[in-house]
Formats: C-alpha cells, sequence, structure tokens
C-alpha cells in the first residue's frame, strides 16, 4: 500500500481545539466486524467484560519546548525529542540556518552547546548543575500538537496529561488517556476489567509526516519503552482467563508488539526495557492486542496506518467517513474508537 491510501477529507472544524468538558464525556464510535455504533466513553465498561485487562501508558509530558536565540541573535524554537541523560537531549530545532557542532543557543540566562546532529534532529549539551529536567520545568512550554493553534494555558497543563501519568519523558501525550478520569477507571474496576501499566515515552517524531509514496522507504523514529514483570503476568493472568488484552492507545500497541516480536513470542512478553522503530501498516501479524481504545489520527499518518493495519483498511476508512459525517471531534483533545482487532491480523 502506499501513502496517498490513508487518506480522508476532514473540515478543518471538526478538529478539537479544547478538551471536553469532562474528561471521560467524550464521543466513542465502536468498530467491529459488524459495523460501527455510536457511543459515549462513559459506556466503556460495559462494552469489555469481565476479566478483560486494560493496558495503559503512565508516560508523563514535560515542558519540551524552548525559545532561544543564537549568538548572532537568530530566534531557535526548541523542541525536545528526547533527554539523553543529566546535561544531553536531541531536539528539533526550528531556525532560518541550523548551527554546527560547537555552536551556542541562549534561553535566558542558560546555555545549550551544539555537540552534533543525527539526521534531523540535534544533540544539545546543557551545563547547569540542576539538570535537563529541572532546567525544562523552569524554562520550558507544554509543546502541544501543531494542530491546536492556542498557546498552552492552565488547563491545558491539566488537560494535556492523563490522570495516571508517573514516568516524566513523553514530549506528546498518549492521547487516548486523556479520556479516563477518576469515576470511569472506579466503573471500569466494579465492572471487573483488571488493570495495568507500561511506559513509553512519545517523541515529536510521532507528528512527523510520512514524505514518501512507498511505504517501505519511511523510517520510524525511535522510542524508549518499558515493560515490567507485573503487566507481564497480568497479560498471562488475562489469557488464562480467557481474557483479551485492550490497549489504550496506539504506544501501547507499539510497545507490546515491539516486545512480543523481539522475544519472538505469540501472545505474551517478558520484562524489556528497550527502543522501538516498528512501523505497523497493513498485513502485520499482531501477537498480544485485542482490542484498541484510541483516537482519530491525522490523513496519511503512521498512527493512521498502524490502526488501519489492525482493524481493517476497509473497515476504518469507512469509520472515518462515519466519524466525518457525525460530526465526531479529531485528534487529540477529540473523540475516541474501540476497535476489534481484524480476524485475519
Amino acid at each position: 500500500m502506499r501513502r496517498s491510501d490513508f487518506d480522508y477529507e476532514l473540515p478543518p472544524e471538526l478538529i478539537a481545539q479544547e478538551p471536553a468538558a469532562q474528561r471521560s464525556a467524550s464521543r466513542l464510535l465502536q468498530v467491529t466486524a459488524a459495523g460501527v455504533a455510536d457511543r459515549q466513553m462513559r459506556e466503556l465498561p460495559g462494552l469489555l467484560a469481565r476479566g478483560d485487562l486494560i493496558v495503559f501508558n503512565d508516560t508523563r509530558v514535560i515542558p519540551a519546548r524552548l525559545f532561544g536565540v543564537k549568538p548572532t541573535g537568530g530566534r531557535v524554537e526548541i523542541l525536545v525529542e528526547r533527554v539523553l541523560d543529566a546535561h544531553r537531549f536531541l531536539a528539533q530545532l526550528g531556525v532560518s540556518k541550523k548551527p554546527r557542532a560547537g555552536g551556542v543557543i541562549l534561553v535566558g540566562a542558560d546555555r545549550l552547546e551544539v555537540l552534533g546532529r543525527d539526521d534531523d534532529l540535534f544533540e544539545l549539551r546543557y551545563g547547569g548543575d540542576d539538570g535537563v529536567m529541572a532546567f525544562l520545568e523552569r524554562a520550558g512550554q507544554l509543546p502541544l500538537p501543531p494542530y491546536i493553534t492556542h498557546a498552552p494555558d492552565a488547563k491545558d497543563a491539566e488537560r494535556y496529561q492523563t490522570v495516571f501519568a508517573r514516568e516524566p519523558g513523553a514530549v506528546a501525550a498518549p492521547t487516548a488517556g486523556l479520556h479516563f478520569d477518576e469515576a470511569l477507571l472506579a466503573a471500569l474496576d466494579a465492572a471487573g476489567i483488571e488493570r495495568a501499566t507500561l511506559t513509553l515515552h512519545v517523541g515529536a517524531g510521532t507528528f512527523q509526516p510520512v514524505r514518501v509514496e512507498d511505504l517501505a522507504e519511511h523510517r520510524m523514529h525511535a522510542e524508549r519503552y518499558r515493560i515490567d514483570g507485573a503487566l507481564c503476568a497480568a497479560i498471562d493472568a488475562a489469557r488464562a482467563r480467557g481474557g483479551r488484552v485492550v490497549a489504550v492507545g496506539t504506544t501501547v500497541v507499539r510497545a507490546l508488539e515491539s516486545a512480543a516480536l523481539a522475544q519472538d513470542t505469540i501472545g505474551r512478553v517478558e520484562p524489556c526495557s528497550d527502543e522501538t522503530r516498528l512501523f505497523i501498516t497493513p498485513g502485520f501479524r499482531f501477537r498480544v492486542v485485542d482490542r484498541l481504545l484510541t483516537n482519530f489520527h491525522l490523513p496519511q499518518s503512521t498512527l493512521m496506518m498502524l490502526v488501519c493495519a489492525f482493524g481493517g483498511f476497509e473497515r476504518i476508512m469507512a469509520a472515518y467517513r462515519h466519524a466525518v459525517a457525525q460530526r465526531y471531534r479529531f485528534f487529540s483533545y477529540g473523540d475516541a474508537m474501540l476497535i476489534d482487532r481484524d480476524a485475519h491480523v
């Protein structure tokens, strides 16, 4: 398949600019082999079965957007991709002339040194004693996606984090998780739905467009993930009792399927900490995830391709056409889909 196969028409006014009044007040489009059904997020516990396992990504978004200047006065926008250690990080740079190794960027009174370049990313060094994370908390801004047009405010500081965010390191939210509040989590518990977490730090590359028509030529951005023994045991227990593994978000799918693929297992994973560049397109053989809760994704994006691989190309494209016709809200602050895995994958 080619990039253009994953295009669809989206009226700009359907791109959600603000979150729903309440997290669990979003709409939910259920996608099964029988077709689609218009639901509400609060119905989710009744759409799952007692004994199912729902898996969340507990990454926390860091203030990853910085604004600085070169010594010559040229402005530089910095979007952190990944923190490497206490003093180094990778970042995308928005600047008229890319700096060379040894160059300097000033962010207020703080100084960043350019160490080198890796494709589109620059390695920067922060020399302060307090470390990169403290520097970002002091000088950075919340990195809202490019299709959200307002500057981040106090509401975004709360609502662009999941209620279960624990591990700092993401530069974009795992947005399917934004629909869950304490009331919905309690309802899942009451319905006998088990819960577990993993960590995948979402990188800024999640917003990078696919620039080639032939998907085989696309190089996926790398993201770090960690799966612990508690999650592995929970997956094994769910399988033993006949429960399904429900991934909340494409990040959970990528982590679980990357681990199973690397370990050459079917249906189970072992504890691991690794990096993934897994690019999931139609024809991929899923090994772990049975159902997927996800937001609506950008046309021709790698996330759109993953969802089509999971739910079946024709079924997902038809579901998107239905969502547009029914005026669902799209992207990070938008509504959600609950998708059954295509029986053929």
